[in-house]
């Protein structure tokens, strides 16, 4: 039930159209929460029948006009209820973790690549989260919620850290399973 969550605190953080939505979310949500643009239409139709959000009135009418959407009071509610809400953490689930399992089994043919570029793609991304927080988070930038959405950056690049350590690691210590 995150994504009508995830979507209530981006327009409470600004009203937007379902296309800004989407823009939003592969700038900066979606770093930690993905969805899809039918994903967020279609979840955009429920939180407005579900009377959590209303689309804001157009300037002037216009056929295929994109429609902006605004946070009502039953959302935000909604919003606050489910923030203080106790959540038990997930348990991590990763196809590598299960695929290493596997290779003991059936050998290794192929990881040691995979091994590689997973390495590389979470290299890329823990330079554009640490881009992100010189851009987004100079010093000085410290209010609370300035710290809170720097937490949650941090959270990002304390996560691409360790899996890049796990992964030169795991390439370091790869034994070749026949």
């Amino acid at each position: 039930m995150s994504l009508p969550h995830a979507i209530l605190t981006a327009l409470m953080e600004k009203p937007s159209s379902g296309l800004e939505l989407t823009r939003r979310f592969d700038r900066s949500i979606g770093y930690f929460w993905s969805a899809t643009h039918q994903q967020i239409y279609r979840e955009l139709g429920k939180l407005e029948t579900g009377g959590l959000i209303r689309a804001l009135p157009a300037e002037q009418p216009a056929r295929g006009q994109k429609k902006a959407y605004e946070v009502l009071p039953a959302g935000r509610a909604e919003l606050a209820r489910w923030t203080a809400a106790a959540q038990d953490p997930k348990p991590m689930r990763d196809v590598m973790l299960l695929r290493l399992r596997a290779a003991a089994v059936v050998g290794t043919a192929g990881l040691e690549a995979d091994l590689r570029r997973h390495l590389e793609l979470h290299e890329r991304q823990l330079a554009e989260y640490r881009e992100i927080e010189r851009r987004d988070f100079p010093p000085g930038k410290d209010g609370p919620e300035d710290r809170l959405r720097h937490l949650v950056l941090r959270a990002g690049i304390d996560l691409e850290t360790f899996w890049t350590q796990w992964l030169r690691r795991a390439l370091t210590d790869f034994p070749e399973v026949p």
